[in-house]
């Protein structure tokens, strides 16, 4: 091809190379949304930080391997068979109207349970018989969040989010029992945070939505309320979520290489969740939510980091 060529580069079969490039992109888009491997990443990270807890430290290459691929497997499925079973409903809200078993993108969509059973299943048993208590997790975890979150408490209570989220609690006990020590104190108090944070994290979002959830069939607590109510049931969480991650430096396998950063994203969260109580308006729901991530994301990297630091000292 010459300097002054103006054709397009060809990829396979004469196919230009950007509009081959353009469908990987798009169909890379489409498995990260249809697996929600953002929400994927997050429960990875939670069952990593129960991995961390629960060796009190490096709780080594093969333990952490494994717990990805099966978590991430089973995790990503999970996610399928939820957005399945709500591809009707994700059709009354602009924050999901864009999901490819909604657009129509995926034309076909029977297929799509099955995957998602078969990403669950086959992981799980494959590591039965050497690791009896991760299979019992990630069956657990996924169990939580499509048969008791998305089937029969979404639809019909206003406080499914606070049910559902023991899904999360499941994901640290993954990783707790990939090291063959689920019981672990710190792992189980971990458990019990990732329970109290799911609600005030997807009631701030709720908030954000809170129109689009009141013209669809799915109940909210923060469309129920007053947006100034639904704030303080927010704070309701985010109390002991924070107060009780602060508590966690009194364990031996953790410490100041824990808490400083902790205790930093922790005053950040109240702060912004008084600011939301004084304005419960979208942009301080915004900013919560926001926070609510980056401190979960803070929380269970200073849990690696503190771990390892303490053993090391020790």
């Amino acid at each position: 091809m010459s300097l002054t060529d103006t054709r397009q580069p060809t990829g396979l079969a004469g196919t230009p190379a950007t509009a081959v490039s353009s469908t990987w992109r798009s169909k890379l888009q489409l498995i990260v949304v249809l697996f929600k491997l953002r929400i994927v990443f997050l429960l990875l990270m939670a069952a990593t930080g129960g991995a961390f807890m629960a060796a009190g430290g490096w709780p080594g290459v093969g333990n952490l391997l494994l717990l990805w691929l099966t978590g991430g497997m089973a995790a990503a499925g999970a996610s399928a068979l939820n957005q399945y079973w709500e591809r009707e409903s994700d059709g009354n809200m602009g924050r999901t109207r864009q999901r490819p078993l909604v657009t129509g993108e995926i034309a076909q969509p029977n297929w799509v349970p099955y995957v998602g059973i078969g990403l669950v299943l086959l992981p799980s048993l494959a590591v039965l018989p050497f690791k009896p208590a991760l299979t019992f997790f990630l069956i657990l975890g996924a169990l939580i969040y499509v048969g008791i979150y998305t089937i029969w408490l979404k639809p019909r209570t206003l406080l499914n989010i606070v049910i559902g989220g023991a899904a999360g609690s499941a994901a640290v006990l993954s990783g707790s029992a990939a090291v063959g020590n689920w019981s672990d104190t710190g792992a189980l108090v971990l458990s019990l945070l990732l329970f109290l944070w799911t609600p005030f994290h997807f009631w701030s979002l709720a908030l954000l939505y809170r129109d689009e959830y009141a013209h669809s069939d799915v109940p909210m607590l923060p469309v129920h309320t007053t947006p100034r109510q639904a704030a303080w049931w927010v704070m309701s969480h985010t109390l002991p979520t924070g107060l009780g991650g602060l508590l966690l430096v009194l364990l031996p396998s953790l410490g100041w290489v824990y808490l400083i950063p902790v205790a930093w994203v922790t005053a950040d969260l109240f702060w912004r969740n008084a600011r939301l109580i004084q304005s419960p308006s979208p942009k301080n729901a915004r900013g919560l939510f926001m926070s609510s991530n980056i401190y979960l994301l803070v929380l269970l990297l200073a849990i690696c980091a503190g771990t390892v630091a303490a053993s090391l000292a020790g």
